[in-house]
């Protein structure tokens, strides 16, 4: 089994690096998080965004799982579906959902936007698709599950649950959870019958691991485990059948929302990287928060999912910067540190991101496929980076299509 995890705050480029890989696999599983998240993968031109289904759903080899830690939203899955086949991806025969994964209904979507507004300047800045609500009702053990779409009381259920939904999106999510119903299944079983006949399996994280919600930078986390962890419990599958885990990690820092980002550039130079690596959100749209590669933050997430090897992401963004920086430490209270990250938010908020400076580049390097191809002080970039993380960076991403990429 590999995993493949965020090692920032998410939009990492993992959809691409997944599609890279999952040709070589039997099965890929999502585990955690919900159509929060997105995955953006460029196809023949055509760009795909998916939220719910394992970016690897277009190999049409690899059997895709949407395991019991994801919260599923059945209106956006369905759209989602319908998304793909319009695309000409027949994902029907392939899908299998687990009947333990809880459902995102309207009412979570409208107690998610509520509580945004009352909170106000203090606002986590979540995507409102509803995930934190759904995961308090599982977590309350009033959550309505995967499983119980097909049974002959689900739609009293909902009825029973529905707060304030009118009886339009009642009816709307009813259609969905029915459409949904097909795929359901005892994804538990099937899983482990997979491993035990030595199935190449391959698990996607969602999101990234500075907003896991234990060791993220709490409280503005999401709602689920986003490491190696969650792999564990959103899949059923113990530990002793993951092998590889491969962290991504962008050439540079963004984040969406609201918390602390002590490398965050807020000039132009920041919003000509936002423009240059179109920075927005897959979600929302929102525009994301750009600053230099952060590799407190980087180490951090290494030592936590016992990460073996990288893939950088959007090296090609940072085409034309003459200088750039790194950040290797933090300064608090006039103290120096690397390995971990302060856990509490006052802390983390006044740290001084300590930098090393290095060259830039100005050729474009989309065309390169190997290593030497790279200019000079790319490949010493590249290599400060894997020198002070101590892991091997075995793919470079040099530009948006799938093809886009030096393999070492």
């Amino acid at each position: 089994m590999t995993g493949v995890l965020g090692l920032q705050w998410g939009d990492e480029g993992k959809g691409k690096v997944i599609d890279q890989l999952a040709d070589g696999f039997d099965v890929v599983v999502r585990c955690q998080g919900g159509a929060n998240a997105g995955h953006t993968v460029v196809v023949g031109g055509q760009k795909l965004v998916l939220h719910l289904l394992p970016a690897g759903v277009l190999h049409r080899r690899a059997t895709c799982v949407i395991g019991n830690g994801v919260v599923i939203d059945p209106i956006a899955l369905a759209a989602e579906l319908a998304q793909l086949k319009s695309a000409e991806v027949d994902v029907a025969s392939r899908l299998k959902i687990s009947d333990r994964a809880h459902l995102v209904m309207p009412w979570h979507r409208r107690r998610d936007a509520d509580a945004e507004t009352r909170k106000g300047n203090s606002k986590v800045g979540t995507t409102q698709r509803g995930i934190g609500p759904c995961y308090e009702d599982k977590a309350a053990r009033v959550g309505l599950r995967a499983g119980l779409t097909n049974s002959v009381d689900f739609e009293s259920r909902v009825r029973s649950l529905a707060d304030g939904a009118t009886e339009d999106e009642i009816v709307q999510v009813l259609q969905a959870c029915r459409e949904m119903s097909r795929y359901v299944c005892d994804t538990f079983s099937f899983l482990h019958e997979q491993a035990e006949r030595g199935a190449k399996i391959l698990f996607e994280g969602a999101q990234g691991a500075m907003l896991d919600i234990d060791f993220g930078t709490y409280p503005y986390v999401t709602s689920s485990s986003t490491g190696i962890g969650g792999i564990i419990t959103g899949s059923g599958l113990p530990p002793k059948y993951l092998g590889e885990v491969i962290g991504i990690l962008k050439a540079y820092s963004t984040r969406v929302g609201n918390g602390p980002f002590p490398t965050e550039l807020l000039n132009s130079r920041g919003d000509a990287i936002r423009e240059r690596g179109a920075e927005y959100g897959a979600t929302t749209g929102r525009p994301r928060r750009c600053g230099w590669l952060d590799l407190v933050v980087g180490r951090f997430a290494c030592r936590l999912n016992g990460v073996n090897s990288i893939a950088l992401t959007k090296l090609d963004v940072l085409c034309g910067e003459s200088e750039l920086r790194i950040c290797a430490k933090y300064r608090l209270h006039d103290r120096e540190f690397d390995g971990s990250v302060p856990a509490r938010l006052s802390d983390y908020e006044a740290v001084t991101p300590v930098y090393t400076t290095m060259n830039g580049w100005e050729d474009p390097i989309r065309s390169c496929r190997r290593f030497a191809d790279l200019p000079n002080a790319a490949q010493n970039y590249i290599l400060a980076i894997e020198n002070h993380l101590a892991v091997p960076i075995r793919w470079i991403g040099t530009g948006p299509d799938r093809d886009d990429v030096i393999k070492r």
